[in-house]
């Protein structure tokens, strides 16, 4: 993992808006992703010479895991179509990070995620020489880091930095990742082995954990508490409606039950109502909400109180209308999609229910 650090100033005009289309061809299933100043993309043939000049370069590739030095020109072609065959089968996201110079795309460097076991994936990332000093390394890794804990079936990102590469585990604590231990990892630019910081993020670990609206005055145990109501959608087929917490939310990833926060002067009833509208487009009557259980759980800034109706009746038809994805799922399947603590207690009853 390459650091961010100042050295010589490059000519990329770092203040400028990428372009909306990337150059070369986009890889089906995977849409750019875009920062303030970045585009996240699919590597393709063309990035080949540009990659290798980047990466080439001692200070670059001495901090990089199996990554040689000199690193041959014909490696760089053999790598980004093997990226391809990763990105297919979803076993990782190798990425460029690409700006845009008078006009013209230009490779900055890379930044991949990596599958490691059921539910963890490892983060790493490298920034040609000539982009250090200017945060390209913090706002690639923590939309990268956003992005993979919204969209893929995953707990726990980790990330390993050589001890003598401060500036990168700084980036790391910037975006949100707790050190969590030493280790060890073979870096073939420097034959040898060397000892690495170990890094973790989870979603609450991120800076959209904090995000949450004001909470009401209420306190317990000295916590705020937050009022929050869910409705569990039962279609004819005795399928309930599970809806992802989508990229930039609190718990982004995780899979629950529609609604939202009652908010000042409404009532449970009114607040849901008006959140299924706003959220999934569908119009529900007070009289088709039928109270069924309620969740109390305490998180580490408030705590949840969330009553859960049951409702069969509805006008319109389910549509994401935030970004989220949305899933019919059979009762005795709620168990397999990750949840927030609060949901999880409510899907047994749920599933014995129906």
């Amino acid at each position: 993992m390459a650091d961010d650090s100042t050295q010589a100033a490059p000519s990329f005009p770092f203040g400028s808006t990428p372009a909306d289309h990337p150059a070369g061809s986009a890889e089906p299933g995977f849409a750019p992703l875009r920062t303030e100043r970045l585009t996240i993309r699919p590597l393709h043939a063309g990035d080949a010479a540009a990659l290798h000049r980047l990466v080439n370069d001692w200070e670059v590739a001495k901090t990089l895991a199996r990554v040689p030095f000199p690193y041959p020109r014909d490696l760089a072609d053999e790598w980004i179509a093997s990226t391809r065959e990763r990105l297919q089968a979803r076993r990782a996201w190798d990425l460029a990070i690409v700006g845009e110079e008078a006009g013209q795309e230009m490779l900055v460097g890379v930044i991949g995620i990596e599958r490691h076991g059921e539910r963890d994936a490892e983060i790493g990332y490298w920034v040609g020489r000539r982009f250090w000093g200017h945060g390209v390394a913090t706002e690639a890794a923590r939309r990268m880091a956003s992005w993979a804990l919204a969209n893929l079936e995953i707990d726990r990102l980790t990330a390993g930095v050589l001890l003598d590469n401060p500036r990168s585990a700084a980036v790391l604590r910037r975006i949100g990742f707790r050190e969590t231990g030493t280790g060890e990892r073979e870096f073939p630019a420097r034959h040898a082995t060397l000892p690495v910081l170990l890094f973790e993020a989870r979603r609450e670990d991120l800076p959209a954990a904090a995000a949450e609206a004001e909470p009401p005055p209420a306190v317990a145990n000295g916590k705020p508490v937050l009022l929050v109501s869910a409705c569990a959608l039962v279609d004819a087929d005795l399928r309930v409606l599970l809806a992802r917490r989508p990229e930039g939310k609190p718990l982004a990833g995780l899979w629950e039950f529609p609604g939202g926060k009652v908010h000042q002067g409404e009532s449970p009833e009114a607040a849901l109502i008006r959140e299924l509208h706003e959220e999934l487009g569908i119009d529900v009557a007070e009289s088709c909400l039928a109270p069924f259980a309620f969740a109390s759980h305490g998180y580490e800034r408030f705590h949840l109180l969330m009553p859960l109706y049951l409702c069969r009746r509805w006008e319109g038809r389910p549509t994401p209308r935030e970004g989220q994805a949305l899933a019919w799922v059979r009762p005795e399947r709620l168990g397999d999609y990750a949840m927030p603590p609060a949901d999880k207690p409510l899907v047994a009853l749920l599933r014995d229910f129906l």
